[in-house]
């Protein structure tokens, strides 16, 4: 009889992983599908309104600009609950997307005014709100997923689940791409032009957006709550987190107000684990911001408008989700399961080397195409999966506060780092550049197969043992803990 009731239990559990695993995949597809097209319109509305040189102080502009804005978050956290988080800011940047659409026809401000000038206001606004977009939305997507999934179930789930995102990013970017290379269109339309082009395209991308919290309340109310604790240690450490915060005192709670809002800047700090994921997230945007300047540079050679430069930039992201879709599903899975993380952590910069050589040794356009593409399939097709599951055993500060530091401030640092680079190789002139890149690319490719393996080891132990990563710095930094001090 015993062994009837745990078939069924184990059925019931199999049963509930493949829901859940299915509506995080579709949520996910629409979250990457509205970024693909939002994150590509960035590039092209900048360089129209602002100007093209202008693009690596952008990137630095824009890091200490969403500063503020962490700290908000942090202290939202401990304010609403994890699925209410997503959906939050879901709805908040699907509506500012649709304004910023208003706001891009307004011909003042917007497209229609065709000097581009660094004085231009709106077009930093506009590059620093698509910025927001990966640390705000994709980040706390991924923290909601990592907050109910367990080890075993990233290992099985999360390649499809990016796979899953990898079919939205091509759907929505080759339909962005056909949409702006369709120049016939203006002699049966008159309305179309660069600027109802690039409105249509943010209006259709804010509007999958807003879908997403429906998908997020399905998984709510389909799921029961038993098969979204997670991994185990963590969930039964934050629920005695929350009895202990409900016995503080009004002094207790204060101290907890400010570390609530401080907590995640202050863990990303002292903890040796974060910093090794920032390590792995710094590196690799360091690498991709100068293959993204150059992309962008060739996009401009041979663009007749504004849309063309848009259009082009569009193909090689439609070359990205494809690859990175097969990748996943024939890839990632089996690399996971059969070599598990510190191995497949170390292939992340040793197969990013190999492109980059082959772009040091042929430098044309071709290898700056095949340079980004690579760095992106690798990224968001096989280290993004394996980088997301490093979170599972964590507390939840980690999984959220100090997740948002590190792709906030610590993506845009890498990106004020890589942009800096890039200022220097302009400055010092393109005869200067394979010999610059070269010796760049060699220290932070080192130094990113270190932190690969010390992470990869970290993780391994952390789940040998059961241990949840975190607990014990929030445990030294609680006021009771410095009294007993």
């Amino acid at each position: 009889m015993s062994e009837r009731v745990t078939h069924h239990t184990e059925q019931e559990a199999r049963k509930y992983e493949w829901y859940k695993t299915g509506l995080i995949s579709l949520a996910f597809a629409i979250v990457i599908g509205s970024y693909t097209v939002i994150l590509e319109l960035k590039n092209s509305v900048f360089v129209q309104i602002v100007g093209g040189k202008l693009l690596p102080n952008a990137r630095i502009i824009s890091m200490f600009a969403l500063i503020p804005f962490i700290f908000l978050y942090s202290r939202m956290v401990d304010k609403l609950r994890r699925y209410y988080l997503v959906s939050f800011y879901c709805v908040i940047y699907g509506l500012l997307g649709i304004v910023f659409a208003y706001l891009l026809g307004h011909p003042a401000i917007g497209i229609p005014n065709a000097t581009s000038s660094p004085y231009r206001l709106f077009g930093w606004i506009f590059y620093i709100f698509v910025e927001s977009y990966p640390p705000f939305v994709v980040s706390v997507f991924w923290a909601f997923v990592n907050s109910i999934s367990s080890p075993q179930s990233a290992k099985k789930n999360y390649a499809l689940i990016v796979a899953a995102s990898k079919l939205g990013g091509m759907f929505c970017s080759g339909l962005a791409m056909w949409w702006l290379m369709q120049p016939r269109m203006a002699n049966v339309l008159p309305i179309v032009n660069d600027t109802y082009n690039h409105q249509v395209l943010l209006v259709a991308s804010s509007i999958l957006l807003l879908l997403v919290p429906f998908v997020i309340i399905a998984i709510m109310k389909w799921i029961p709550g038993k098969y979204m604790h997670g991994y185990e240690a963590a969930y039964r450490f934050e629920k005695k987190r929350e009895v202990a915060q409900e016995s503080k005192s009004f002094l207790q709670s204060i101290y907890s107000v400010w570390q609530s809002t401080t907590g995640g800047l202050i863990v990303f700090i002292r903890q040796p684990y974060v910093l090794g994921i920032f390590g792995m997230v710094f590196l690799y945007e360091v690498v991709y911001v100068v293959f993204s300047y150059l992309r962008v540079v060739e996009a401009q050679k041979n663009a007749l408008c504004m849309s063309d430069v848009t259009g082009t930039l569009f193909k090689p992201i439609f070359v990205v989700h494809f690859i990175g879709f097969v990748f996943a599903l024939v890839g990632t899975q089996p690399l996971l399961r059969l070599m598990g993380e510190r191995f497949c952590l170390m292939m992340i910069p040793s197969m990013s080397a190999i492109f980059l050589i082959y772009f040091l040794l042929s430098y044309s356009s071709e290898a700056v195409y095949a340079g980004f593409i690579a760095l992106r399939v690798i990224n968001y097709a096989f280290s993004q999966p394996i980088r997301e599951s490093l979170y599972i055993p964590t507390t939840k500060d980690l999984k959220f506060k100090s997740k948002s530091w590190i792709d906030a401030f610590g993506s845009k640092f890498a990106k004020t780092t890589g942009s800096t680079f890039n200022i220097a190789v302009n400055w010092a002139g393109q005869g200067w550049l394979t010999t610059l890149c070269g010796a760049f690319f060699t220290c932070i490719l080192a130094l990113w197969l270190f932190t690969a393996y010390l992470l990869g080891r970290r993780y391994e132990q952390a789940i040998a043992k059961n241990e949840v990563i975190g607990a014990e710095e929030e445990l030294e930094t609680s006021p009771e803990s410095a009294k007993a001090n």
